[in-house]
């Protein structure tokens, strides 16, 4: 397996596909889970010619279950040492959930200034603030989030599990065609992780304030989200995104839920294609 090793110690593991001389598409995933939920994307974009390239954020997956940094800023520090040591460039960055607040801050506060991005994807993507505030009133109050760190900290098997057999696929709508083996996937990404990267992440992905992030970045961006995304409420995440990104577009999915990277693989990958060949 293949790790870079951070500047704390921190080893992180990657995959790394395709031709090396061929344009990267760097993938990052959304908490709970692993570079493994980005797997339908890899091959396809693979078989399209491009490079493709996904790692395992710190204490997720196969990478080092440490004790500290859980946390946005080390989240894009540690993408970067990723798009470093690789040497990526004229890269696209596509984000999933807390992968889009990490690519975010990646692209605002390396990527970008290295020169390094040609594009950016956020997909149902947690920034620019999913807490409610005074200055953010149509968040999710800091109640819910509690509620998460209290359901994992007491059976994180079954919190897992429950996520996944219900809102993160849309599966507890009526009608859903629900999927075992997708259910199963998402519950072993999630218990390949640390306990405690993943309760220190539910404040990461909930309470960092990303606008200026969103704010600096520049490059072509395209903000896909589902309007029957339970998670992250739309509303509050991608319509306020295209409003801070200075170049983006933004395509709205009528009933598509928080993963629809799985569930709706065949039109976000066509989607993604097109923008990236734009």
């Amino acid at each position: 397996m293949a790790f870079v090793t951070t500047e704390d110690g921190t080893q992180i593991f990657y995959k790394d596909w395709g031709p090396k001389s061929a344009q990267p598409i760097a993938f990052h995933h959304g908490w709970p889970l692993s570079s493994d939920d980005w797997d339908a994307q890899m091959l396809f974009f693979v078989d399209q010619g491009f490079r493709v390239v996904a790692h395992d954020r710190r204490g997720h997956g196969r990478s080092t279950q440490v004790s500290a940094g859980h946390d946005m800023e080390h989240y894009a520090a540690d993408a970067a040492a990723v798009a470093e040591h690789l040497n990526l460039k004229n890269a696209i960055h596509v984000g999933h959930s807390t992968g889009g607040g990490e690519v975010a801050r990646y692209v605002a506060k390396y990527g970008q200034p290295q020169g390094r991005v040609a594009k950016v994807v956020l997909v149902s993507a947690v920034p620019p603030l999913m807490v409610k505030n005074e200055g953010n009133p149509g968040g999710t109050p800091i109640e819910v989030f509690d509620g998460f760190r209290s359901a994992l900290a007491a059976n994180r098997s079954q919190f897992f599990l429950d996520v996944a057999s219900g809102p993160f696929y849309g599966f507890n709508r009526p009608g859903a065609k629900i999927s075992q083996g997708t259910i199963q996937n998402w519950w072993r990404q999630g218990m390949m992780g640390s306990a405690k990267a993943h309760y220190e992440g539910i404040k990461a992905f909930s309470e960092t304030d990303q606008t200026e992030d969103l704010k600096s970045i520049v490059v072509p961006t395209l903000v896909m989200q589902g309007d029957d995304d339970q998670i992250v409420p739309y509303k509050d995440a991608a319509l306020l995104q295209a409003k801070l990104l200075k170049n983006s577009l933004i395509k709205i999915y009528p009933g598509y839920p928080h993963g629809m990277c799985t569930t709706n693989v065949d039109a976000i990958n066509a989607d993604l294609l097109a923008f990236i060949r734009s």
